[in-house]
């Protein structure tokens, strides 16, 4: 980054402190369980658990049971979209729905 005279937005240092940042990947899969509740819900989020990474890139939610899991599943895409918008970033792979 060029040094000018010119204040820089604390967005776009952050920006580029992250992009820089070699963990980067697990701080925004670290993001992405944050915003979670966010994206889907409350009673989503309420009916989800043990939410983690694999390596690859996906993402494995734990519900409490077979409609919570039918329903999240049938909005997979939509989900893995926002949670991605939200992070800047497609961290979220695939989105994978467990009882």
């Amino acid at each position: 980054m060029a040094f000018s005279n010119k204040p820089a937005s604390l967005d776009k240092l952050l920006k580029t402190f992250i992009k820089r940042l070699p963990q980067r990947n697990e701080l925004k899969r670290g993001m992405v369980l944050h915003v979670w509740p966010d994206v889907v819900g409350d009673q989503v989020a309420k009916a989800t658990r043990d939410l983690s990474f694999e390596s690859d890139g996906r993402l494995i939610v734990k519900v409490e049971s077979d409609a919570w899991r039918h329903e999240i599943h049938m909005n997979r895409f939509s989900i893995t979209r926002k949670l991605n918008g939200r992070v800047g970033q497609d961290t979220v792979r695939e989105l994978i729905v467990r009882c």
